[in-house]
């Protein structure tokens, strides 16, 4: 004899309605981890200080409070993202974090040579750990390879892989994005005397777009997809293309919130 049953849903369809995130007193914090400089000197990345400062000065002008960390070992990056979720978080409307460095999938190089899980940075702004955070949005940036589908040429986010590969998701709950330079197992290029592409279409898009994250993030795929293209003198990596993603956990829609500027009189 078999049953039909409907497997615990209402018959009832209920209307869901779609809110922004609460607006609060103040935009939010955005923390900016920068790694240039490594114990390996080939293993520097220049062009970082560019994205740096046009990151800093993009997310001041959104109203952020910036703070930038450079050259942070493993253990500092941690302890970074641990010091900023003990913080009282409860007038901001959101958590920023940008993070540059070599990295691989999953995992990022902290400027001691040392490979971090990404999820173990996340993880530091649960709930559980920055309650006053909940419920708000979190993004994060990355700035950093993915994996070596291509030799890395002159300037490229990536150094030899490590044994093992952490595959899991590195936005560990609701209310957080992840957005990465390049999809999975591929290089995020870089220039030394312009930065990197992914950083400088995305400051430009949230300074120019008043649109919700995901329209803006959309957009940044389109402008790197379309308009990158590596130039390189080996020709295993000249005229390379550039895909950056992105992973939402996010259960509202999103909005920069950007200061109005006073009239003139």
């Amino acid at each position: 004899m078999s049953s039909q049953g409907s497997e615990g849903h209402s018959p009832v369809e209920m209307a869901c309605s779609f809110e922004p995130y609460k607006k609060h007193k103040n935009v939010g914090k955005c923390l900016i981890i920068s790694n240039e400089d490594f114990r390996s000197p080939q293993f520097c990345r220049k062009g970082c200080s560019v994205d740096e400062n046009l990151l800093s000065n993009t997310f001041k002008s959104l109203g952020f409070h910036v703070q930038v960390e450079k050259n942070l070992s493993a253990n500092e990056m941690i302890g970074a993202l641990r010091k900023v979720s003990k913080e009282n978080h409860t007038e901001n409307s959101c958590f920023v974090c940008v993070l540059m460095s070599h990295g691989l999938e999953g995992t990022i190089l902290g400027s001691d040579e040392r490979w971090i899980p990404i999820k173990s940075l996340t993880s530091l702004m649960t709930s559980d750990f920055c309650p006053t955070l909940r419920d708000k949005p979190k993004l994060f940036f990355l700035q950093a390879c993915r994996g070596q589908e291509y030799d890395p040429g002159v300037e490229a986010d990536s150094v030899e892989a490590p044994e093992e590969c952490f595959g899991i998701s590195d936005a560990p709950e609701a209310d957080f994005l992840c957005c990465y330079s390049t999809v999975e197992g591929y290089f995020a290029w870089r220039n030394p005397d312009t930065g990197s592409v992914f950083i400088r279409e995305l400051c430009k898009m949230l300074k120019d777009c008043h649109l919700e994250i995901i329209q803006i993030l959309t957009r940044v795929n389109h402008c790197v997809a379309n308009q990158f293209q590596s130039n390189t003198n080996d020709p295993d990596t000249h005229r390379k293309r550039q895909m950056p993603c992105f992973a939402s956990r996010l259960t509202k829609e999103f909005y920069f919130h950007v200061p109005e500027k006073k009239k003139k009189f």
